[in-house]
């Protein structure tokens, strides 16, 4: 059994919750930041707020590794300047809290590794984006560019890096349930021009690939965290459409009404980002679900 102990920040969301329970299942020891008490009982709960800049400090006792999945969720309201600030500072002044800690306290922590998003490349069209390519102008990428730099701060320190640019990720709940709805009351439709490419992943890749960089101590630097066989949004809403024996018959969704009920939110949407994986693959990781045919049917089979 594995007796590393492991920090997470974000451990009660989607990819933190069942990252927790895999770890758990693994033999290590889980610990969670957060900014109220948890229930789970194999799982210790400190609290912070981030905003106050207050954290238990006992939190890192005893700590090897931390995982930084914390940071407001992205399309959960409209974009207004104070939400834009928000989901930044959630993202960078919570991993600068931790770094604040492990410079005044003496600890054993050797590695961090963050989540960012591919929000880094935005909307390039049919440009494939690899892990050396620049950043886009626009909020989103404005935002993962702070994320980053907030998380190699870390370096100074001497801590091992990795960074996950994570896509959309596939499981019954989150993005997806809310593209299969309309599908599933017979409404379904691809959005705008339905040509943009989606980086999509299936959760259990997203585990796989955190175990990977948990497991291998020279895992160090940034990678996409996206499946090898990008889709457009046409062809994942005609593959979910199909999986779940539903037909499609609406025209395209227009782009404007979009950008009217969404506003600048729209950009995750209708933005065209097509990531490579390579780099991961290199590595040496093995994608469980390298199709996104294969990676519905799991999920809804």
């Amino acid at each position: 059994m594995n007796q590393k102990s492991i920090l997470l920040t974000g451990g009660t969301g989607l990819i933190g919750g069942r990252l927790t329970q895999q770890l758990l299942d693994n033999g290590y020891t889980v610990s969670h930041l957060s900014r109220s008490l948890g229930t789970a009982p194999r799982v210790k709960t400190f609290l912070w707020d981030v905003h106050k800049g207050e954290i238990e400090e006992h939190c890192i006792d005893g700590v090897d590794m931390i995982i930084h999945l914390a940071g407001a969720g992205i399309a959960d309201g409209r974009w207004t300047e104070e939400r834009k600030k928000e989901m930044i500072d959630s993202r960078t002044r919570s991993i600068q809290l931790i770094y604040s800690l492990l410079k005044a306290k003496k600890h054993q922590v050797k590695s961090i590794i963050s989540a960012s998003a591919i929000g880094y490349y935005s909307d390039r069209g049919e440009e494939l984006m690899a892990e050396d390519s620049p950043p886009f102008t626009d909020f989103m990428a404005k935002c993962c560019v702070e994320w980053e730099a907030a998380v190699d701060e870390g370096k100074q320190l001497g801590l091992r890096i990795a960074k996950f640019r994570t896509g959309v990720v596939l499981d019954k709940g989150g993005a997806l349930a809310k593209m299969a709805l309309p599908v599933k009351l017979f409404v379904g439709a691809p959005l705008g021009s339905g040509r943009q490419w989606i980086p999509w992943i299936h959760v259990q890749d997203v585990i796989g690939m955190y175990l990977f960089a948990i497991e291998n101590n020279n895992f160090e630097g940034v990678y996409n965290m996206v499946a090898p066989n990008p889709v457009t949004n046409k062809q994942l809403t005609q593959a979910i459409a199909k999986q779940l024996h539903k037909p499609l018959w609406l025209p395209n969704i227009p782009a404007f009404l979009l950008k009217l009920l969404l506003g600048e939110m729209s950009t995750i949407v209708l933005g065209s980002t097509k990531v490579s994986a390579k780099k991961i693959e290199a590595a040496g990781y093995k994608f469980v679900y390298p199709e996104v045919s294969v990676a519905l049917r799991a999920i809804y089979g």
